[in-house]
């Protein structure tokens, strides 16, 4: 039996710009029948992501005319009106498929995803195969588009030794996992309560610090010749480079602050890096969906607790993926 379209649903918003514990605030937004190429999901699921308190706080722009400004940028749950038009996204237009009601789908990009509904165009709506949970789906393409945009940035190969700067983090997990699949050999940086988590996923870990480039070394098998960072500091670049690995092949999605070192660095902006984010997706959903790509949820929250996940996952945090709970 279909589930009945919401008219209005409470979503998460930005009041004002700063700590999101402070200015998420719940409202109730209509919800409007879907046009041509639209969808409405009611969610069962919210992804929590760092972008999203970066966009709360005010970081990509603090235009008060743009408050409130709801948050979330994927979800996943159940259609619940169709639009004239709506097909699956594929990146071959010949592949898209009609979107019917009922549909269990992942929306990305979610605008405004941290919400009991949301309308969504169709170019942001994936099918989810039954047997991958809404959590799991609702956590899984943001960051894991963006760990195979890392990977094939660089090209990452069999032949290849790769250092993964932040390897049990929820990009840097799936980084790891993903040129493991390619054949490489692979380290990964991380604090000691990690390692046994990579150890169990085939990377070998090192412990991030003073002297992390003759540990990387001293744990390689070979000559590492790809750095892929999620972390940032000039200390993953320092140790990239002092392992000799070439600038054009340490691809980072943080360290902007390095960009005269001349590495590859990533922000999802790029034509090729929006090819290689939308190729992804498809492989991402079947691995996560077979098992053999592993998706972590640390915890889960109810939605109107929003702000308190963003907050948390701000400081120190557990191991994996936080998501909301409508």
């Amino acid at each position: 039996m279909a589930t009945p379209p919401l008219r209005t649903a409470v979503a998460m918003a930005a009041t004002e710009f700063g700590d999101p514990g402070k200015v998420l605030a719940p409202l109730t937004v209509d919800i409007p029948a879907p046009g041509p190429r639209q969808v409405v999901v009611q969610v069962r699921a919210a992804g929590v992501n760092p972008i999203d308190g970066k966009i709360t706080r005010g970081l990509f722009g603090a235009d008060p005319a743009t408050l409130p400004r709801r948050i979330g940028s994927e979800a996943a749950g159940i259609v619940t009106a169709v639009g004239d038009g709506a097909r699956y996204f594929a990146p071959d237009e010949a592949d898209r498929r009609e979107i019917c009601v009922g549909d269990e789908v992942i929306v990305y990009r979610a605008v405004g995803g941290y919400a009991q509904a949301l309308l969504a165009d169709d170019s942001a709506v994936h099918a989810k195969p039954a047997a991958l949970d809404f959590p799991v789906a609702a956590g899984l393409l943001l960051t894991g588009v963006t760990a195979a945009d890392l990977i094939g940035a660089v090209a990452v190969a069999a032949d290849d030794t790769v250092v993964v700067h932040g390897g049990a983090g929820a990009v840097g997990s799936i980084a790891v996992q993903l040129a493991l699949r390619l054949g490489a050999d692979v380290v990964a940086t991380a604090a000691p309560r990690n390692h046994e988590f990579l150890e169990r996923l085939g990377a070998v870990p090192v412990v991030y610090g003073d002297g992390l480039a003759e540990r990387i070394r001293d744990a390689s098998v070979g000559p590492v010749t790809v750095a892929l960072d999620t972390v940032g500091t000039d200390e993953a670049v320092d140790s990239s480079l002092a392992l000799g690995v070439p600038p054009t092949r340490i691809a980072s999605i943080a360290a902007f602050q390095r960009a005269d070192d001349g590495i590859v660095l990533l922000d999802g902006s790029g034509a090729e890096g929006k090819r290689r984010r939308a190729e992804a997706i498809a492989g991402l959903i079947a691995d996560a969906t077979s098992g053999d790509l592993i998706v972590e949820i640390a915890k889960t929250f109810p939605l109107t607790q929003a702000g308190a996940a963003l907050d948390e996952l701000a400081g120190p945090h557990p191991r994996g993926k936080f998501v909301l709970l409508p």
